[in-house]
């Protein structure tokens, strides 16, 4: 949506930084009336915009408008002026057309404040903050990290069994997303301490989490440990590491838990819950995505959508030398996993399925093929936000009448 700046009468450019941002401030004919570093500060921030506001109406643009850009646009709004967001890749494409090529917060602070006087179509709106959906950011920020520690985590005990024992490894590295084997490691981390516990323990040990695997993963342990007799260098080390690693790995899983109960419950109040999830595939992390990342903004269409989530094709075209049709490289990278991975979760569709095996059958591979699945679910997906409509399946093509 391009900002109507009719009645704006400065134009502020604010380079946000986590302690100090630099302000630019513009008139309508680009004489600078402020041009200052000014701390991440609230009293400091309505100085500053009290002052300016004696020249007219204000428009503060941020090139980062959540996070360390979340103080200056709460502040703005609250007294009345407009705000503005330069997406980074629009700036740095601005940035070109200025002399110069040193990388400053000055020199950033003044070419946002610039594009917003001249080139109002770069800028974003900020939709005026939804309380639920500000809250669904922090938590999945959250989520995301606790899933890069799960991954971490997972990665280096499953090195260290490979390190002292490789059958070990390949019987339980596997299953170490169930919080039944990371207990067991917890309490016998070595070949030895398995050994000695021996069957009935291990069984016993399993059997509080798994009950059902309990048999089929003792079997699987103790046939591992009679391949390998010798002790490895660095099993005394890692009986020391690898209980601490597998309690963290639990403490980690049951975080994400109770940050998952916090999610849906969120999820299901907001107004498109509904909406959201009656399109197979979306669940409720998806659908926390979809509203953190989409809600919110403005999209004219949805091809609109699908480029800011990178799922469109880009054309590259040169002559007769190149020719055809790429997967984008740019976009919102979260929403576009969260796409493709619902795009994927409704192949048990039948009409996803039958568009995803047409475009096998036209020689995609299998990533391309859910990618143009995922395109194609944008469309619905933005005319059911647009509509606040439930998905409905497309209907069949009219059989052709005979002659």
């Amino acid at each position: 949506m391009v900002l109507d700046q009719q009645d704006i009468d400065v134009f502020v450019g604010l380079d946000v930084g986590k302690s100090d941002h630099h302000a630019v401030a513009l008139d309508r004919s680009g004489k600078r009336l402020y041009d200052r570093t000014l701390p991440n500060d609230e009293a400091r921030l309505r100085e500053i915009l009290t002052g300016l506001g004696r020249h007219g109406k204000v428009l503060l643009v941020v090139d980062q408008p959540a996070t360390i850009g979340a103080l200056p646009v709460a502040v703005a709004r609250d007294m009345g002026a407009a705000v503005g967001y330069l997406p980074g890749l629009a700036m740095r494409r601005i940035a070109d057309l200025h002399p110069g090529q040193a990388k400053t917060d000055a020199r950033d602070a003044a070419i946002i404040a610039d594009a917003a006087r001249t080139m109002p179509h770069t800028l974003r709106s900020i939709a005026l903050g939804d309380e639920a959906i500000a809250e669904l950011g922090v938590l999945c920020g959250f989520d995301d990290d606790l899933a890069s520690q799960i991954t971490a985590t997972s990665n280096r005990i499953r090195g260290l069994l490979t390190q002292i024992h490789p059958a070990l490894e390949r019987a339980l590295g596997p299953h170490l997303d169930h919080p039944a084997v990371a207990d067991l490691l917890t309490r016998y981390p070595t070949p030895a301490a398995l050994k000695t516990a021996g069957r009935g323990h291990v069984r016993a040990r399993l059997k509080k989490r798994a009950p059902r695997a309990a048999d089929r993963l003792t079997d699987a342990v103790f046939s591992a440990l009679n391949e390998q007799t010798v002790v490895v260098a660095g099993t005394g080390a890692a009986a020391t590491v690898i209980p601490r690693l597998a309690a963290q790995l639990l403490a980690l899983r049951t975080q994400r838990d109770e940050v998952a109960a916090q999610v849906e419950a969120l999820v299901e109040a907001h107004p498109l819950h509904t909406v959201l999830t009656s399109m197979p595939g979306i669940g409720v992390r998806t659908c926390a995505r979809i509203l953190t990342e989409v809600v919110g903004k403005d999209f004219k269409d949805a091809g609109h959508l699908a480029s800011y989530a990178g799922i469109a094709p880009v054309t590259r075209r040169s002559g007769t030398s190149i020719r055809g049709e790429h997967t984008s490289r740019c976009g919102n990278k979260k929403l576009k996993r969260a796409l493709f991975l619902s795009a994927f979760a409704a192949l048990h569709h039948p009409p996803s399925r039958a568009y995803y095996d047409r475009k096998r059958a036209e020689g995609k591979r299998h990533n391309q093929a859910i990618i143009a699945l995922a395109r194609r679910r944008t469309d619905v997906l933005f005319a059911m936000l647009r509509d606040s409509t439930l998905y409905q399946d497309p209907k069949p093509a009219p059989l052709a009448s005979a002659a």
